[in-house]
């Protein structure tokens, strides 16, 4: 493992346990924890959170975590999980295999196979598989970049030994300080995670196949962007907004944080502040739009 990577462990693992410090189950929502979705016993596990009081099917939000693809799982994700299934959604926070130790395309595969928890449980967790939405951030938001274009885009599909569950299609996404585009040429912490996450380093094949961006077509689902002004990853809004135009997509981007206001990158996983608040409130009106 990288040093990269260590340190992204250490300092991302230092950061969300103060951030999350003193946190509780809130007393309206009901969770059912730590549920198998696959064989390994450590990392495919998922939590499933719902507004209590709240009977029959609910719209679902799955939630891919970030961590740089080589940290994170669902615990340091409950809180801003349930806070969003307190706007009324079934929430879905999992845990996916990391880099170094399983190389893409293994938090993918393991996305799929939540997807496919999804479709195989409704009647058990209560999930209406007619309204299905997703939110990612920093890697997450990449992951869900790609799988968007997997559900959407048959010849990229062609790419992955796995195929997507039967009848299972996202009505909308949101995008949360997200990479898009991998450019090999510049030397940052995106770059420098690559040999972690990719089998073969970082070949011409393995970027293009992971950079998002190339592999949108029309039928693309409808997008929440956003960043802020302290967000590192902030440039990817211009790599990406483009194709959306160009390819009709309907989306609704958000810039986050003033000159007075500083607001750093996936600031929106931190429920304590009041911009969080903000943000989550207007992604979740936003899913609301193609609640059918």
């Amino acid at each position: 493992m990288s040093k990269t990577s260590t340190m992204i462990r250490e300092m991302f693992g230092k950061g969300d346990k103060e951030r999350d410090a003193g946190l509780s189950t809130p007393e309206d929502i009901v969770r059912f924890d730590s549920i198998p979705y696959g064989e390994d016993p450590v990392w495919q596990l998922l939590d499933v959170y719902r507004p209590k009081g709240k009977e029959g099917k609910l719209p679902v939000i799955i939630s891919v975590h970030g961590g740089g693809w080589v940290y994170g799982d669902k615990d340091v994700y409950q809180f801003y999980c349930m806070s969003l299934a307190q706007h009324g959604f079934a929430v879905v926070n999992f845990s996916y295999r990391l880099a170094p130790e399983h190389k893409f395309p293994a938090s993918l595969e393991d996305f799929n196979s939540v997807c496919g928890f999804v479709m195989d449980n409704a009647e058990t967790y209560g999930f209406d598989t007619d309204n299905l939405f997703a939110v990612g951030d920093s890697a997450g938001a990449h992951n869900l970049s790609l799988y968007a274009a997997i559900l959407t885009n048959p010849e990229y599909a062609e790419n992955y030994s796995f195929r997507t569950p039967k009848g299972f299609a996202l009505k909308a996404i949101a995008l949360n300080c997200g990479a898009f585009l991998i450019d090999v040429s510049k030397q940052d912490l995106t770059t420098q995670l690559m040999a972690d996450f990719l089998p073969e380093g970082g070949s011409e094949k393995e970027i293009r196949m992971i950079s998002s961006c190339y592999h949108i077509t029309e039928k693309y689902p409808p997008v929440y962007l956003m960043t802020s002004n302290d967000d590192f990853l902030k440039e990817q809004v211009n790599v990406i907004i483009p194709i959306f135009l160009k390819k009709e997509i309907p989306f609704n981007f958000h810039f986050y944080g003033t000159k007075e206001n500083r607001l750093g990158h996936v600031f929106h996983c931190n429920i304590r502040l009041a911009d969080a608040k903000i943000c989550n409130d207007e992604e979740c009106a936003f899913f609301r739009e193609f609640i059918r």
